[in-house]
């Protein structure tokens, strides 16, 4: 139970809900843990849809914002229960998202009078592929919950905003050659050769980067795996190397996949999996003030995030949360205290 002491104390509140295991698919129990924390709020209106929970005010404010986070973590990697060692909590989810998430859930039950209307949304299977993304889900059975003036994304950032996110995209090229028994290679073609030709591409590439509203994206373009072969004694007549376009928000899903298909010009491309990304969503007056609030300029999202489902439905959003990136999802995850305790106060202001 997250009792009322631990629910006002946003860092106990992250040790309480890093020691709910909830690798993806396994949300129920603190789904449940943190719908009844939300339903004991008499400001807040609450819903679940399996383990999807939103909790929303509705005091007749100008403006709405959303304050999301993911509840799964990545599996368990013998970093729990959680430990603290000075400043420093350890744990699975410590930085990705939990610290985030109790940001939210502190703010939902101790700030009763914001001066937005406020929709907290927390939500499962982040971690894993998008079909089963709770917000996802929400998006297309409840879009309406989804409906604000700007949306903050939990995710970690280190206490930074991290504006928009870059769209990703995933394909494979194919080369193709002729069978023949290794022997006699003269009477074939070896595909896997051939692929050296989309290598060679690819190391040859010059990334572009972007600068909007004063963040500058860097695209990449890079293989991510190989694949060929037939046999210890046959020349291959197939070889797939799969390739993952990052790509800044200033281009579209059509525009990213035309310039992919540019590159490997005369080769065999098969897109297989693509997201868009999301442009920084600055100009919102709740994000100005935001940014007042936390006194720091913001930077580009090197990444894809869920920000980008709130972009495709026309709501400015960005991320800002207590966790450190670059430690997400590693044996080794922790968060600095002082970096829980410095976003509540930045996001308390800022609700006012």
């Amino acid at each position: 139970m997250l009792t009322p002491e631990i629910l006002v104390d946003p860092v106990e509140l992250t040790r309480a809900l890093v020691d709910v295991e909830s690798v993806s698919g396994d949300e129920a129990r603190i789904a449940g843990l943190v719908e009844g924390a939300l339903r004991d709020a008499p400001h807040l209106a609450v819903g679940r849809a399996g383990n999807v929970v939103v909790a929303r005010t509705d005091l007749g404010r100008d403006s709405r914002v959303v304050l999301a986070g993911h509840l799964d973590t990545v599996p368990v990697a013998g970093n729990l229960p959680s430990t603290v060692d000075g400043d420093i909590m350890r744990g699975c989810g410590t930085s990705d998202m939990k610290s985030g998430v109790a940001l939210a859930l502190h703010l939902a039950v101790t700030v009763a009078q914001p001066r937005f209307d406020v929709t907290y949304l927390f939500y499962d299977c982040e971690e894993v592929e998008s079909e089963r993304n709770g917000l996802r889900r929400l998006g297309v059975d409840r879009p309406d919950l989804l409906r604000a003036d700007f949306a903050v994304l939990l995710e970690p950032t280190y206490g930074l905003v991290e504006a928009g996110c870059q769209g990703t995209m995933r394909a494979i090229v194919t080369t193709t050659g002729r069978r023949a028994h290794s022997a006699r290679s003269w009477l074939g073609v070896n595909a896997i050769h051939a692929a050296g030709a989309v290598l060679r591409r690819l190391d040859d590439y010059e990334p572009r980067s972007v600068t909007i509203d004063g963040c500058t994206y860097r695209e990449g373009l890079n293989a991510v795996g190989i694949a060929g072969g037939v046999a210890g004694n046959v020349i291959p007549d197939e070889c797939r190397v799969e390739v993952n376009f990052r790509f800044a928000p200033d281009r579209s899903e059509a525009q990213a996949e035309a310039h992919v298909r540019e590159v490997f010009d005369g080769l065999s491309v098969e897109v297989t999996d693509s997201a868009p990304g999301a442009l920084p969503g600055l100009s919102a007056a709740p994000a100005k003030e935001l940014l007042d609030a936390i006194g720091e300029p913001p930077r580009a999202k090197l990444g894809w995030t869920d920000v980008a489902r709130f972009a495709a439905l026309g709501v400015p959003a960005l991320n800002f949360g207590p966790g450190d990136p670059n430690l997400a999802h590693a044996r080794e995850e922790r968060v600095e205290i002082a970096k829980i305790r410095h976003g509540a106060e930045v996001l308390r202001r800022w609700l006012g």
